[in-house]
């Protein structure tokens, strides 16, 4: 594992880069809410103390501007997030059908056009994380594979389907290209259409990161916890204690975060995979997908005993 010796409290810092989109929510009564797996992965990392920095692209227009006065108020790295004079900042449209909340990830957005950073702004080693959704593009595929073409260290795709902007020929190379892969039980089943019928999801975790030659494969199961495969063995978390359920929106990029933040600091995997758990459970219990209260990371890292 990277960054030297594990040990119970903080060590020198694993740079973390975090590849990919950043966008608002925009609600039927005008309500803007911040959001993006990569983004709200990078806001938590923040909160956990760390330095992640955002490869990013917003427009030049008063959504950009907001998103680049809340990263500065938070004091995340902006350095390589890029500003587009032609395409907006993106957005995701979100509408009631029969009281039902329905999605459309807005097309041609600002981040669906990343430029490749430029040697040196980024950092050369250290955690490259991305997800899928912004690679949709050509143009931001490219800047990404640009960037793990000279990256040395960890990379980890964080899998996160969403119709019609998927399909196995774009996905499963990046899948090949990681070295740990975090996704649910429902998109390894969609990556994984040869399973053999009976296939339980073990065997299925097991032919997956063999297939694709994996470090690590993590599965969320939602209320039924986490499964981890490394090195042939499959470990198990258990869902944190029940609480309200208020907003799961974000979840899945608070489970992440915690994870990159064991990569770096080199928590043993099993230790990792039980802290996402309470963090993200932690999270369904509040409105929104991340959280401008520093306290909470605080009480969280002294609760683990690292800091």
């Amino acid at each position: 594992m990277p960054c030297g010796s594990w040990s119970d409290r903080m060590q020198a810092p694993c740079a973390i880069t975090v590849f990919g989109e950043v966008l608002l929510d925009c609600f039927p009564d005008g309500t803007e809410v911040l959001g993006g797996a990569p983004f709200n992965v990078a806001w938590h990392l923040r909160g956990f103390g760390q330095s992640p920095r955002l490869v990013s692209r917003v427009g030049r227009d008063a959504r950009g501007e907001r998103i680049l006065s809340a990263i500065g108020h938070w004091g995340l790295d902006g350095s390589a997030l890029q500003t587009d004079p032609i395409h907006g900042t993106g957005r995701v449209s979100v509408s009631l059908v029969d009281g039902e909340p329905t999605y459309e990830i807005v097309s041609g957005c600002a981040y669906d056009f990343i430029a490749s950073p430029e040697p040196g702004q980024v950092p050369a080693s250290g955690i490259l994380y991305h997800g899928t959704l912004a690679l949709r593009h050509a143009a931001s595929a490219a800047a990404l594979a640009s960037l793990t073409s000279r990256h040395q260290g960890p990379i980890v795709l964080d899998v996160n389907l969403r119709t019609p902007w998927w399909s196995p020929e774009t996905v499963l190379p990046l899948v090949d290209g990681a070295h740990h892969v975090k996704l649910n039980a429902a998109e390894l089943a969609l990556l994984s259409p040869d399973v053999p019928p009976g296939d339980d999801l073990a065997a299925s975790m097991h032919r997956f990161a063999g297939r694709h030659r994996l470090e690590t494969l993590v599965v969320t199961r939602g209320a039924l916890g986490a499964l981890l495969w490394c090195d042939g063995e499959i470990l198990s978390v258990a869902p944190a204690a029940a609480g309200p359920v208020v907003d799961t929106v974000g979840a899945g990029d608070g489970f992440a975060a915690v994870l990159l933040l064991g990569l770096s600091q080199q928590w043993p995997w099993a230790v990792s995979l039980g802290r996402a758990g309470d963090f993200a459970a932690a999270l369904v219990s509040r409105r929104g997908a991340t959280i401008d209260d520093p306290s909470v990371y605080a009480r969280f890292l002294n609760a683990w005993g690292v800091g």
